[in-house]
């Protein structure tokens, strides 16, 4: 691990702690007062009950299953759709839309959430409720995953099967990055993301979304990098981009729009990708999910743009 690694996983409790001997004056002998309150809520931590816990987050499921540690879930969100075992426990809805009362009538003795999911009406009642609830942050990047496997097995109280999982899913992830890295700046092909496409809207991804990320990995250039998050494009926008591909989810439920009714829309079919027909469609949970497998991800991604 690096130095900047090592810091990323400094935890609040440790803060916490040197600001408390900091703050104390020196004494020679005895006990410090202060100690055993820190002490006691670090220990508190480590006790988390998670014999029957509720994810939500489809990385969180498969950190959760990658760890081995799938028997204490007795529900999950409907972005958790991997692996194939995590769809026959009871789905406790979408995870910007949770009812906290599904989540409740569960009885779950904790929570584990990814950071984003909400509303924070629903948040609001269980953090308020006596179920633990804990948050794990989420960046979209090769760090982002190993702090969100390192935070989970810490929840779970599992910190030797994290650091294993951390080292062999960093081991993949450097190798892909460093195989997408041999490509010359000049080679890189520029990738529009597109989320949605309805009434002929063009909703793409900017900076500081998983789509940007994945594209990044990758090895490719995101075609609409000037704005942050999401936003609808203007046909003068979408032209400008010079997309050389067009990257979407593949729902696999047919209400996505189609290939040809893409291409029939007059600035898309102006653009390399256009052209081209160039359109990639992937899973969505396995493209953009941001959990072990992506490293795998962003090789399949790789090879569709550059070919094998």
């Amino acid at each position: 691990m690096t130095m900047r690694n090592n810091l990323r996983r400094i935890r609040p409790w440790e803060l916490a702690l040197t600001a408390a001997v900091m703050a104390l004056p020196l004494i020679p002998t005895g006990p410090i007062e202060g100690f055993s309150f820190v002490r006691a809520a670090h220990a508190e931590e480590k006790k988390l009950d998670t014999s029957r816990l509720v994810s939500v987050g489809g990385d969180i499921t498969e950190i959760v299953y990658a760890l081995g540690e799938e028997s204490r879930l007795i529900a999950r969100d409907t972005t958790s759709m991997y692996p194939e075992a995590a769809l026959k426990l009871p789905n406790v809805g979408y995870m910007r839309a949770l009812s906290p009362e599904g989540i409740l009538a569960m009885n779950p003795t904790a929570i584990i959430a990814v950071e984003g999911s909400g509303p924070q009406e629903a948040l609001a009642v269980l953090k308020n409720a006596s179920v633990p609830f804990e948050t794990v942050p989420s960046a979209f990047t090769r760090d982002g995953i190993i702090a969100k496997i390192d935070r989970v097995g810490t929840l779970l109280g599992v910190p030797d099967k994290a650091k294993a999982l951390e080292e062999k899913v960093a081991a993949d992830l450097d190798a892909a990055i460093a195989d997408a890295e041999k490509r010359p700046e000049a080679e890189r092909k520029r990738v529009l993301f597109i989320l949605s496409a309805q009434n002929g809207r063009i909703m793409a991804s900017g900076t500081g979304t998983a789509a940007d990320g994945i594209v990044k990995l990758a090895g490719a250039i995101n075609a609409v990098g000037a704005f942050p998050g999401y936003k609808p494009l203007t046909d003068e926008a979408i032209i400008e981009a010079k997309p050389d591909i067009i990257l979407m989810m593949n729902r696999g439920d047919g209400a996505g729009t189609k290939n040809e009714d893409l291409l029939a829309q007059p600035a898309i079919a102006l653009t390399p990708a256009g052209e081209k027909k160039a359109i990639i469609r992937m899973d969505g949970v396995y493209l953009l999910g941001f959990g072990p497998r992506t490293a795998a991800a962003a090789r399949e991604l790789n090879t569709a743009i550059y070919g094998g």
